[in-house]
């Protein structure tokens, strides 16, 4: 079967396979979507409920290599890496995985990636869908810092699930059910060495290999693959589902440049206190000074199984609207839709009677809740 008529994508070496994606197309892979210019497994023959009750229940493996790596390796590696983050970096130690904002002058969200300290003078920055290589690029080259940047040949590989620990403990030993949640350890491989964080886009629990060597990834897939076959592995993707209700936001549809940090529930990230330097430092200080006016919040509405939400939707209050849906689904677990909106301040709480405007003109009952839902 041809996956380019199954996806819609019209591959080309702008879009980028990855070293697991003949794996996936023979496991029966339905569709793709693009992050980072490489290719991101959407679908597979089971549906999406499906989906989302095997990865609550069971195991799964996620190609993930769009997470690209943006590396920043030299003396001033970590300068430019706190330069570009207002979470405070300074006491990160060598193993630890960091959740960091990026922002621009303006306190603008660039990306939301994950932070892997490799060394004291090096740096991983495990990415969401935008360019932080550029960016970073720029910013080292504007400041003159003695620090290169690159994209290391390095393809992450998620195993999620309740029972991803097992199935990893078993090939690879032990050692990793001593990892810790936002820890990495390392794994021998083929001969190589290779980090596995305690992290990945779930509420279920997992891991991520950051394989690094496009070469070994369907070595690698296969080994897993077999270990997983008595636990019930699966092959899978970030479900959405599962992603909404646990609270987790997706760069570009629940953010962009336009919001800031604190808008999507991140203070806790970030130094405000003046005591270490950033850019857009003084715009996002103003901000937290002020008050937000919106804030990122769930939404549960009635009105049977809700279509695909593939533009905003109007989030009302009486004549007026108060925000705007940006990633919405039915829960089977809930019997209910969910959904995330940026809510104005004057309705954010919870219990806040809304009405939604779907994508199919209805307007459905719901309510404003907090985040992850219940």
């Amino acid at each position: 079967m041809d996956v380019r008529l199954m996806d819609g994508l019209n591959m080309s070496r702008r879009i980028r396979r990855t070293p697991y994606t003949d794996r996936f197309e023979q496991v029966g892979v339905r569709g793709f979507s693009v992050v980072n210019h490489m290719l991101l497994p959407k679908a597979f023959q089971t549906s999406v409920e499906e989906d989302y009750w095997h990865l609550r229940e069971h195991v799964q493996i996620w190609d993930v290599s769009c997470q690209r790596q943006v590396q920043i390796e030299g003396p001033d590696a970590a300068s430019l890496v706190q330069w570009m983050t207002p979470r405070d970096i300074g006491r990160a130690k060598v193993g630890d995985c960091l959740y960091v904002p990026i922002i621009d002058a303006n306190a603008g969200l660039i990306n939301d990636p994950v932070l892997l300290k490799l060394a004291e003078d090096r740096f991983w920055l495990s990415i969401a869908d935008s360019d932080v290589l550029l960016y970073a690029m720029g910013l080292a080259l504007g400041r003159g810092m003695d620090v290169s940047v690159s994209e290391p040949d390095v393809s992450p590989l998620a195993i999620q699930g309740p029972r991803a620990e097992d199935l990893l403990a078993g090939l690879f030993g032990d050692h990793i059910r001593d990892i810790g949640f936002f820890k990495y350890g390392w794994i021998d491989f083929a001969g190589t060495r290779q980090l596995i964080a305690r992290s990945g886009y779930s509420r279920q629990g997992g891991f991520e290999i950051y394989l690094e060597g496009g070469h070994l990834g369907a070595a690698l897939w296969d080994a897993i693959w077999q270990a997983g076959q008595p636990l019930g592995i699966a092959p899978g993707c970030p479900n959405l589902i599962e992603r909404i209700e646990g609270g987790l936001f997706s760069y570009g549809n629940e953010m962009t440049r336009d919001n800031n940090p604190l808008e999507i529930g991140l203070e806790k990230f970030c130094c405000l206190d003046g005591s270490v330097d950033y850019i857009g430092r003084a715009a996002l200080q103003k901000i937290a000074a002020d008050g937000v006016t919106q804030q990122i919040r769930g939404v549960a509405f009635d009105g049977g199984p809700c279509p695909t939400c593939s533009k905003p939707w109007p989030v009302m209050v009486g004549d007026s609207q108060v925000g705007q849906i940006t990633s919405a689904i039915w829960s089977p677990r809930l019997k209910r839709n969910v959904g995330q909106s940026m809510i104005a301040r004057s309705c954010w709480k919870a219990g806040q009677r809304v009405h939604v405007v779907s994508q199919d003109g209805m307007i459905r009952d719901g309510e404003i809740s907090d985040l992850p839902f219940a």
